[in-house]
């Protein structure tokens, strides 16, 4: 289970590069979304797999447990996201509006009439 959980994570976190790395806004700010997964569900797997395992520790039986800490982080962490994301996005939409197009331009110096 945990290969399998430490793969999606990989594969999240490749995703989102890859879609950061594009010149449109709409995958950056896509990217930047899966990469808030990967994150959440790595700091989620911090806290030990462990299937129907209670997260407090029982005082009358020698269970295995799963530590509420990084639970509490992901959601809150899921929370700041969400409004990171409203903000980009919010970004996002001026820059669309006031140059009518959502593609990232970086003037090459030939083309700014810069002399290097």
């Amino acid at each position: 289970m945990e290969a399998l959980f430490a793969s999606a994570v990989g594969v999240l976190t490749a995703a989102g590069i890859f879609l950061i790395l594009r010149r449109r806004t709409f995958p950056v700010i896509l990217g930047l979304s899966l990469l808030t997964y990967a994150v959440n569900a790595f700091l989620f797997a911090t806290g030990r797999l462990a299937l129907n395992a209670p997260p407090v520790l029982n005082k009358y039986k020698e269970v295995a447990y799963t530590d509420p800490l990084p639970q509490a982080l992901v959601l809150t962490a899921i929370v700041i996201s969400f409004g990171m994301t409203a903000v980009i996005v919010m970004i996002a939409l001026s820059a669309y509006l006031s140059s009518k197009t959502d593609h990232i331009d970086l003037p090459l110096a030939e083309e700014a009439g810069e002399d290097e």
